[in-house]
């Protein structure tokens, strides 16, 4: 866990890779409720026989879902110690480039690409790459943008 005093020094690792989050496993029973969640109950998530003779030879989970785990996979990578709240403001760029089957194990690795003085605080732009292991491709590469207010 990389931890930063302030917004200041947060600032100052802009273009730094601050790290990796630890490996989580993602569950048939998160693909269930993110279906129950959404609605998206394609057979390709929760179809379990029809999946695993499917192009991916097992379930799979959301884009979203997976994209959904951005906080929960960023956050043992760093914290910024002095904030009052950090509020998501949205994101730039997403990308799935490959499925993510049940069962495998997810982690994130975070970059501070952009950081932007505002009112209010600062803006980041941090692109998180959610990598699966024994894949040679990510989950999911994106640009999240946040507003750190101290």
């Amino acid at each position: 866990m990389r931890t930063f005093a302030n917004l200041d020094e947060y600032a100052a690792a802009k273009g730094e890779h601050l790290g990796f989050g630890p490996w989580h496993e993602v569950t048939q029973q998160e693909i269930n409720l993110f279906a129950d969640a959404t609605g998206d109950h394609q057979w390709i998530h929760v179809d379990l026989e029809k999946a695993a003779a499917g192009p991916f030879g097992a379930p799979v989970a959301h884009g979203y879902l997976t994209l959904s785990l951005i906080p929960l996979l960023v956050r043992d990578i760093y914290t910024v110690q002095g904030l009052s709240m950090g509020v998501n403001y949205g994101l730039n760029k997403v990308r799935f480039p490959t499925p993510v089957k049940v069962g495998s194990r997810i982690r994130a690795g975070a970059e501070l690409t952009e950081i932007t003085d505002m009112a209010q605080g600062k803006q980041a732009v941090v692109k998180v790459v959610v990598e699966i292991d024994g894949e040679p491709k990510p989950a999911c590469v994106a640009e999240t943008v946040v507003l750190l207010v101290p």
